[in-house]
């Protein structure tokens, strides 16, 4: 199944997206940090050969989707924009969701939110929000995350786009150890080349640790995303994820899905970009978890 692209408008932002098939319900996908809609190439066409319509959009500030000009980048607008692509691509109540990273934090509030609009949801790499706080102190993971403490620093605007961006590279090779992104990094940098959308990119981080902007509207939709989410879902984790570690996947992420028929796998020899490191074993798992 060939993937096209597209674009359309929701929230008040012009969206590029990826898409296979075109038919069925929705299947949204959602990619994260510092990522692409390719991210998903692998597995939209086994959800579109699956009778779903799967789309990928570019995050808020990734090129091609516009920059807001509120500036807002926190988890609350993520999933803002995620409910309000449900509307704008013709979802219905059996809609799924997938997200990877940031995606993973966007799936958590939007499902929250949207109980009537998704039937079940997927995340990837990023646990629920309860897991991430009780965890993210430990010595390891705050060593993992020191990433999100430099992007605090305005030497990031300076340091990140040093020869043709090779913090990204250097983040994939830590991140998937022993993954060859050639085929991924491209993407990735045509989305972020540009200095607005890497500022766009940095700015989820300050919002979500620092000076960021923030929106009371969109923080009311972000508490929710930390509650249990109602719909099964499926939670995914590469064994060897360099930037969240798979210590962290205990049962307090379980706890966190309690719907009948939720489930978590950590998948062996991956990383942080399991989809694209084991795609025939995570999009089996996908496609056998939204097709229940």
């Amino acid at each position: 199944m060939a993937i096209t692209e597209g674009q359309t408008e929701a929230n008040g932002l012009t969206f590029g997206y990826l898409s296979a098939g075109d038919e069925g319900p929705l299947a949204l996908c959602l990619h994260g940090f510092p990522d692409s809609a390719w991210t998903w190439r692998h597995l939209l066409p086994e959800l579109a050969d699956a009778g779903f319509r799967a789309v990928a959009p570019f995050l808020r500030g990734y090129a091609p989707t516009s920059i807001p000009a509120d500036g807002l980048y926190q988890g609350g607008a993520l999933a803002a924009d995620a409910n309000a692509l449900h509307a704008a691509l013709d979802g219905d109540a059996d809609a799924v969701i997938v997200g990877h990273d940031w995606g993973a934090l966007a799936t958590y509030s939007a499902a929250a939110n949207g109980a009537d609009l998704w039937r079940r949801a997927v995340t990837m790499a990023v646990p629920p929000p309860a897991t991430v706080a009780n965890a993210f102190f430990s010595y390891d993971q705050l060593q993992r995350s020191w990433y999100m403490f430099f992007f605090q620093s305005p030497l990031a605007d300076m340091a990140v786009p040093m020869d043709d961006l090779a913090f990204i590279d250097r983040l994939w090779a830590d991140w998937s150890p022993g993954y060859d992104p050639a085929e991924d990094l491209p993407h990735v940098k045509d989305c972020l080349r540009d200095p607005a959308n890497l500022t766009a990119a940095i700015g989820y981080y300050r919002a979500t640790l620092g000076a960021g902007a923030r929106s009371p509207e969109y923080d009311a939709l972000e508490a929710l995303g930390g509650q249990p989410l109602p719909q099964p879902t499926l939670y995914l984790h590469g064994a060897d994820d360099g930037c969240m570690g798979a210590d962290l996947i205990d049962e307090s992420v379980l706890a966190s899905l309690p719907a009948a028929g939720s489930r978590t796998e950590v998948v062996a020899d991956a990383g942080h970009f399991l989809q694209l490191e084991q795609p025939e074993i995570v999009n089996r798992l996908i496609v056998d978890f939204v097709t229940g």
